[in-house]
Parts: C-alpha cells; structure tokens; sequence
C-alpha cells in the first residue's frame, strides 16, 4: 500500500473529514458517518449510530492517538473495512512533509484552517 503523510499540526476537523475513523475513550476505532462542524464545535455521528460533540483542538486525545495510531480493536458494528485499516496503518502525520489538509472554499477557493 502507497504511504501517505499528512502534517502533523493539522487541524483535528480536517484530520477527521479525511480519515473517517475516531478512536474512543476505551480504544476501540469507530468509522464515521457524517461530521457537522458548527463554529469549534463538531457534531460526529459514527457508523454504530454514536452521536457525540467534539472540540476543535490539535492537542486532544483524539488528536494524538490518530497521528499516533493507538487503537486496540476496530467496532465490530462499525465494520471497518480492511482496506481502510490498512490504508490508517500505512499513513504517516510528519512535521513538515505531506498534505496540510486544507479545506477548499465554494468557488475552487483554497482556504487554510
């Protein structure tokens, strides 16, 4: 599989619109549905039907354990495909090589988090 880094600092929200995967408190690796970003806060919605909020932030538990990789097992009722495990495990989150993540604008408008 073709290695893909992305910057380390990235914001948490691009990080996740790219990804799709969350890993909760306990360590088990959801696959999301949608994400609704309202302001610095986000509604996420996974594919087991969790809903929860979440705060913008580069330094969040979340936030490192994605860049990290930390996760014990994928939800069974997400059923992450294992494509998409192999395609987490082989991405890199580097300091300053990769794929800021940027978000475009409507319009083709690039717009930097």
């Amino acid at each position: 599989m073709k290695k893909r880094f992305y910057r380390k600092r990235a914001e948490l929200f691009n990080v996740l619109n790219k990804i799709k995967l969350w890993p909760s408190r306990k360590g088990v690796l959801h696959g999301i549905r949608s994400i609704e970003i309202r302001g610095e806060e986000a509604k996420i919605t996974t594919h087991c039907n969790k809903e929860f909020y979440q705060k913008n932030s580069r330094n969040s538990r979340a936030g490192r354990w994605l860049r990290n990789k930390w996760f014990l097992k994928p939800c069974s009722a997400c059923r992450i495909p294992e494509w998409k495990l192999q395609k987490y495990s082989s991405t890199s989150f580097q300091r300053h090589q990769g794929s800021s993540l940027t978000h475009s604008a409507p319009g083709g408008k690039v717009s930097a988090p």
